[in-house]
């Protein structure tokens, strides 16, 4: 299931709520890890490149934070959903194709069988990171509940897992932020 070569030295699935601050903490850690030591992997991004190519679509505005995507958010959650039924790891094995860095960061681990298929394909190397915020946080950040988005499987689905390797808690205290960062960039260095 795993490639065969490039194997990555530690995984780290990133899951939260729309508007928790995933980007913002992979981006971070990223800069701070360097591009040659971290990549940042995205479930969306095949996604969001298939359910174009399919409907016709701008991929590149399907990417941002646009209203483009958020009117498209619904039908492109339904989609994806059917192709997980058809083949769980699909989305997964695209995203891993062809990365070299020792350090993977998926920045939109969204489901039980996205846990699953790291899980099987990397076992010990994985680990998982959840990124929490207050809804009063997250809409100052610009959230709005959006019924059918905030009560899908796409943002629900691991609300009830626990058992998180890690626990960031990002509510807008810089400073507590910084810390959990610090803790997290000490272990991932550890593991270089």
């Amino acid at each position: 299931m795993a490639p065969l070569r490039g194997a990555p030295q530690l995984v780290l699935l990133f899951s939260g709520k729309r508007k928790s601050g995933k980007d913002f903490v992979t981006e971070t850690l990223r800069s701070r890890l360097g591009a040659d030591v971290c990549a940042i992997l995205r479930l969306s991004g095949p996604l969001k490149e298939q359910y174009a190519q399919e409907h016709g679509l701008n991929f590149e505005r399907l990417l941002d934070a646009s209203s483009y995507k958020e009117s498209h958010r619904s039908d492109m959650i339904r989609w994806g959903e059917e192709k997980r039924r058809a083949d769980p790891g699909f989305f997964c094995r695209k995203i891993v194709e062809g990365v070299s860095q020792p350090v993977w960061l998926v920045s939109d681990t969204r489901r039980v069988s996205d846990v699953q298929w790291f899980q099987e394909a990397y076992g010990a190397v994985m680990q998982t990171v959840r990124i929490v915020a207050s809804e009063q946080s997250r809409q100052q950040r610009g959230w709005v509940f959006t019924p059918g988005v905030d009560d899908a499987e796409s943002e629900c689905g691991l609300d009830n897992i626990g058992g998180f390797d890690w626990v960031i808690e990002n509510h807008g205290d810089e400073q507590q932020l910084e810390e959990q960062l610090e803790n997290l960039l000490v272990f991932i260095r550890s593991r270089l």
